[in-house]
Order: C-alpha cells, then sequence, then structure tokens
C-alpha cells in the first residue's frame, strides 16, 4: 500500500487537512461537493500506481478543515488551492477538478495559468450557460443528507449517480464509509452551494490555454455529457474523452480506465513540451 501523509497546513488564516500520497508527477485533486480526502482513494490508488502523485485536500468546512466564518466565492476557493500547492512547496502541478471541483480547476487555471501545468476537468460544466442535469438528481444533490445517511446514500445512489455505483457493493460501501466517517458541516456545505449559485466560466473559456482534458460519463445524470462537449468546444486545443455507461462518479467506479486516459494525458502532453 503507498503511504499517505496526512498534516494540516495554514492557509491565508485557516487550517486545511491535507494529503500528498505516492511519488512522481504531482497532480493537484480538488473534491466535488461536500467530499473529502478519503473519497479519492479507488482513483488514487491508480493514479499512484502509475507513477502519479497525488495532492488531495479537505476544502474549508469539509472533511477535517475547520469551516470559514465567511463563505469564500469560486475565486477564492481557487486561490485556497493555488496557496495549498504554495504550503507544499509547489510553484505549480497539473490539476484534477471533478463536478464543483472542477469549476474551482478553472478558476485557478484562468487566475494563475503559470501554476497549472495540465488541467483535467471531470464531471463537471461551466455552470450557467451549461445544459442543466436531472431535476430529481439535482434535488438530492442540494441537500448533504447522502453524507450522514448510508441507508439514503444506498436509495439514492442510482438515481443522483447513474448506473454502477448503486450496482457495485464494494464501491458503494467504500464510499459510504469514506462519507460518513468525515462528512462536511452544513455551513461549509452551504457555502459550496452559494459558491455555485450563479457561476459561470463561459466567457471566459476561450482563454484558457492549459493543455486540457475532458472527461465525461455518458450516463451522468448530474452533469449530462453535452456540457463535456461545451468545455471542449470553448477551452482551445482541450480534448475529450466520454466513458461509455459511466455515470457522476466515473472516477471512481471506473477508476483504473480513468486513471489510465489520465495518466497518458499527462505524458504525452510532457513529452510534447519537453518535460520530464
Amino acid at each position: 500500500m503507498v503511504k499517505r501523509l496526512l498534516d494540516f497546513v495554514r492557509v491565508d488564516g485557516q487550517l486545511v487537512r491535507v494529503s500528498v500520497r505516492g511519488e512522481g508527477t504531482p497532480l493537484l485533486l480538488i473534491m466535488g461537493l461536500g467530499g473529502n480526502i478519503e473519497m479519492w482513494e479507488p482513483l488514487e490508488r491508480e493514479l499512484n500506481a502509475r507513477g502519479v502523485q497525488t495532492i488531495a485536500y479537505d476544502a474549508s468546512g469539509t472533511g477535517e478543515s475547520p469551516t470559514r466564518l465567511v463563505p469564500q466565492r469560486m475565486p477564492g476557493l481557487a486561490r485556497q488551492a493555488a496557496h495549498i500547492l504554495d504550503a507544499l512547496g509547489h510553484p505549480d502541478a497539473a490539476v484534477l477538478g471533478v463536478s464543483f471541483g472542477g469549476a474551482v480547476a478553472q478558476e485557478l487555471t484562468l487566475a494563475s495559468p503559470h501554476r497549472v501545468r495540465r488541467l483535467v476537468l471531470a464531471s463537471t460544466t461551466c455552470g450557467v450557460g451549461g445544459v442543466p442535469g436531472n431535476p430529481l438528481a439535482l434535488s438530492l444533490l442540494a441537500t448533504p443528507l447522502r453524507y450522514y445517511s448510508p441507508t439514503f446514500l444506498r436509495l439514492t445512489a442510482n438515481m443522483l449517480y447513474g448506473p454502477t455505483t448503486g450496482e457495485n457493493g464494494d464501491l458503494l460501501r467504500e464510499q459510504i464509509d469514506a462519507r460518513g466517517a468525515r462528512p462536511p458541516k452544513l455551513w461549509g456545505y452551504i457555502g459550496q452551494l452559494a459558491a455555485a449559485a450563479g457561476w459561470t466560466s463561459l466567457p471566459w473559456l476561450h482563454r484558457i490555454r492549459t493543455p486540457t482534458l475532458v472527461l465525461t460519463g455518458s450516463a451522468d445524470p448530474i452533469v449530462p455529457p453535452v456540457n463535456g462537449r461545451i468545455l471542449t468546444a470553448r477551452i482551445p486545443g482541450a480534448e475529450l474523452h466520454v466513458v461509455p455507461s459511466a455515470g457522476h462518479l466515473l472516477l471512481m467506479d471506473r477508476a483504473a480506465e480513468c486513471a489510465a486516459t489520465i495518466v497518458e494525458f499527462l505524458e504525452s502532453r510532457a513529452q510534447r513540451s519537453g518535460v520530464n
């Protein structure tokens, strides 16, 4: 098993729980709505085995990171991600954002393009201007109850996340354990919802010049795959990879497949740019 180094760092006056795992190319992982470090486990196992060092963190108000009194908007969340790299001594890194974390990753790349070597956007959208998901799935997403009630998550997993999650018993148990052990604080969750409300990257996506890979599941009820096509069309040179029959949690459901695609992207781009 690859050793995980967990610690707290002070970022902009706030304690933030961070994790560094594996060796190799550094990849900053930005989690989705309410998520914590431990939820990355399936993908991290596969990435670490392929020579990627993963850097994850609990955003303020999630996992074990204390809640901020005044929630941050999306640019503030992006600054937090950049300053986490500073605290860990990384002038730059590849960045992967999933779902809500994909919005943070887009903001980070816009504000600090020199910090982002390569960008991976998974199960995410441009926000306002994108195509909304299934109304039932979005209504389930609005509540953090799935983090507090294993029964609720079991009953709603397929409706919320799409195929395979509710059918894969091992994965579902792993997600229930990871979520239930460190659920988000209610104020932290509300703060993230507020940051997403009204946010859009559509007017400035064309300004992102960082090599970008867009990953989307063909059966994602929260972020329909057409949103991946919108991101790919608007970001110059972006590559799109659609995972057949995958839902919103494709990074966990299809961890080996997604890790292989991500590593191929990171390595091919590194070779083209002469980076070792």
